[in-house]
């Protein structure tokens, strides 16, 4: 069941600024963004220019806190204190997740899990595995 839309505003009105503008990205379309491959824009984009991951950063930041109030939970989680990202095969996301491979298998084909497919086998990250758990738990 889809949402009803809101009118759109113009393009102008989320620009801010002359000489030097910026753009204003509301919560929801950064969740959106982020759902349609900005994290892997992200990643990649990683260690390229300093503004570039700054700005992609707090769009996931907003992303993620839209998504916190969106789904019902009074604010935003506090941010995690930052860690190495941990892979896993399917098998290890499984047991984390407490499904099976298959389960994890056909959620990555069904794009309900994000995954990097490396050599024929597939990658998943600890962030990853975490988002999947929190949109199967709302």
């Amino acid at each position: 069941m889809n949402r009803p839309q809101q009118p759109a505003r113009p393009p102008s009105a989320y620009i801010h600024g002359v000489g030097s503008p910026s753009v204003v990205v509301p919560g929801r379309v950064a969740a959106w963004l982020e759902s349609h491959g900005l994290n892997e824009l992200r990643i990649g984009a990683r260690g390229a220019d300093a503004e570039v991951d700054n700005v992609l950063v707090a769009i996931r930041t907003a992303a993620m806190a839209w998504r916190a109030t969106a789904t019902g939970s009074k604010q935003a989680p506090e941010p995690e204190v930052t860690r190495e990202s941990k892979w896993y095969s399917t098998t290890g996301a499984a047991e984390r997740l407490g499904i099976t491979d298959r389960a994890v298998r056909l959620a990555i084909q069904e794009k309900r899990l994000h995954a990097t497919n490396l050599h024929g086998r597939w990658r998943i990250t600890t962030e990853d595995i975490e988002h999947f758990k929190a949109a199967r738990a709302a």
